[in-house]
């Protein structure tokens, strides 16, 4: 974290790691079913294509299972970037890849026909007149319920806007012939990489009450002055990139709110907390944190 004797005059990257017992139980949980599906759906945040990927997911796919990987959110992604990653996950993978925007029916649609194309490409079984499994896996709050819901086109799995709620897997069966485990959402026991902790924070796939928030948001504020000045400007009136130091544009972002502790001082935290939601909700605008 931020030396707090010069806090916020630069920032260092520090490791940003979450992995409770109830993760560890997780990968046991995916391991025991593995041999019960044909096909492994690996759910991926299209703002964070690299860094919401669990190495342990392809590591645990033995060569008799197809995968698809689904890219969700793709609402509060940049849409230029979409079809790049894409390809570039088909070409360097050679698995099949697709976009999903679990609102739109058509959509949700093409993911049950991919996936059973993928399905009878790769296996004889239906042939044999036995229901097609798949195993949903991802990162927590990357979208896997609200997706099961879609393609179910009922509320069937638990849904919330934050990280851990799925514990247990659930098998949810589809009227187009498909069987769906749901499985809890596993983050990789640590992260080589801190910007990859950082992203996962950013986009609120790791709880809040175990990093940093101010340090967090100020990175976040950091890149996004960097990188998408225009929009920074366009939602809050104010060009952060005229604060010098990092702490001094996320209290510039408090002051604007209004959020002011007695004696006129900055509630960091509160700032903190507000700035991760503006960027979480799509607020600012649709961005993606990593490049193809």
């Amino acid at each position: 974290m931020v030396d707090n004797s010069g806090r916020g005059n630069q920032l260092q990257k520090a490791n940003i790691n979450w992995f409770p017992g109830h993760m560890r139980l997780s990968q046991r949980l995916l391991k025991e079913n593995i041999s019960r599906v044909d096909l492994i759906v690996e759910l991926i945040d299209a703002r964070i294509p690299c860094s919401s990927r669990n190495p342990f997911f392809k590591d645990i796919t033995s060569g008799n299972k197809a995968r698809v990987v689904v890219m969700s959110k793709g609402d509060l992604a940049d849409c230029r970037f979409g079809e790049a990653w894409i390809r570039h996950i088909e070409n360097t993978e050679r698995v099949r890849a697709l976009a999903v925007d679990c609102k739109n029916a058509k959509s949700v649609k093409n993911v049950i026909d991919v996936l059973k194309e993928v399905l009878s490409n790769f296996s004889k079984k239906r042939a044999l007149g036995r229901l097609m499994r798949a195993m949903i896996v991802g990162i927590p709050n990357v979208g896997k319920s609200t997706l099961i819901n879609s393609l179910a086109k009922k509320s069937k799995a638990r849904v919330e806007n934050r990280p851990g709620v799925t514990r247990t897997a659930q098998w949810i069966h589809l009227d187009s012939g498909l069987d769906l485990l749901d499985t809890p959402g596993t983050l990789p026991s640590k992260f080589e990489n801190p910007e990859v902790g950082l992203n996962l924070a950013y986009t609120g796939a790791i709880k809040d009450t175990i990093y940093d928030v101010e340090y967090v948001a100020m990175n976040l504020i950091e890149f996004l002055s960097a990188n998408h000045s225009k929009q920074v400007k366009s939602r809050f009136g104010v060009d952060f990139s005229e604060f010098p130091r990092p702490i001094e544009k996320l209290e510039a972002f408090g002051r604007l709110r209004g959020m002011l502790l007695k004696k006129g001082e900055i509630d960091l935290n509160r700032a903190a907390l507000s700035l991760l939601e503006e960027y979480r909700s799509g607020r600012l605008g649709r961005i993606t944190l990593e490049i193809p």
